[in-house]
């Protein structure tokens, strides 16, 4: 009777198993789909693209990426999103990485208030604050640079990576806070030298976290960047729409293109996030 109920307890089990199989493959192929789409076509004139939509290209287009390199400045709007990236991805993990480790070392009223604070601010919705957010920008001269356009992120991006750190924070033991001021280590020091490299997986994935958001962003450099010296990628590829007529072969060469380098990075660093994310969240 017992083995009859392992048997079924595995056969139980191999079924379920299979279901989240073909589950997780359908949810993939749903996914990269549209990646598939964009690749496909961006190789195809525009004639195949409107008449044969999901086959392969006759004769592969190559030329169609030369055509949206040239058309989007590739060189100049790729440098205008590196800066806007590395901007706020940078602003967010110093002053999100300190303010997380200082409320969570120091529980009091004042902490708990703040960081309640931050984490409710992270619940308003963007579109809410974007008149607002329009207005400031243009009061405090930040609006139309790439630096204002970063350091507008790290006002949107700072409550959600503290809310992360503080709970990252509180699996470092307090014994190496004590340790180093009894050995006459400076605030600064001991956060910077002792502490913040022990942040790296949770640094991590508020890196990529904020890249991913930073890179692929349209709605806030559509409204704060009004010189196309400062376009991002995507910004550049909007230009491509016309009121009359749509380069779609240069359209989705330039996304492929846009796509590529944050893909790369995500893929380098994708074990931290889920890890980051849950230590963080579960801590927290």
């Amino acid at each position: 009777m017992a083995k009859r109920q392992t048997e079924l307890s595995s056969v139980s089990r191999g079924a379920g198993n299979a279901f989240i199989v073909l589950f997780l493959i359908i949810a993939a192929i749903i996914t990269l789909f549209p990646i598939y789409m964009a690749v496909l076509n961006s190789l195809k004139s525009d004639g195949e693209m409107l008449n044969r939509v999901l086959s392969l290209p006759a004769r592969p287009a190559f030329s169609n990426y030369a055509d949206a390199y040239r058309k989007i400045d590739f060189l100049r709007s790729f440098r205008n999103t590196i800066v806007v990236t590395i901007t706020g991805v940078a602003g967010i993990i110093l002053f999100a990485s300190m303010a997380g480790y200082k409320m969570s070392r120091t529980p009091g009223k004042l902490s708990h208030f703040l960081f309640a604070l931050f984490v409710l601010s992270s619940l308003i919705p963007f579109h809410s604050i974007l008149i607002t957010l329009v207005k400031i920008s243009k009061e405090l001269q930040v609006q139309g640079t790439t630096l204002g356009l970063g350091l507008i992120y790290i006002g949107l991006g700072v409550a959600l990576a503290i809310f992360l750190y503080h709970g990252f924070v509180k699996s470092i033991p307090r014994d190496l806070d004590e340790a180093a001021l009894m050995d006459g280590c400076g605030d600064f020091r001991l956060f910077f030298v002792i502490i913040f490299p022990l942040l790296l997986p949770i640094t991590a994935t508020v890196a990529i976290l904020n890249a991913l958001w930073m890179w692929n962003d349209f709605l806030l450099p559509l409204l704060m960047l009004t010189d196309s010296d400062y376009y991002t990628l995507l910004i550049s590829t909007n230009m491509l729409f016309g009121e009359y007529n749509n380069d779609w072969s240069a359209i989705l060469a330039s996304l492929v293109l846009t796509m590529l380098p944050i893909m790369v990075v995500y893929l380098l660093l994708q074990k931290y996030i889920l890890s980051g994310i849950a230590e963080g969240a579960i801590k927290g």
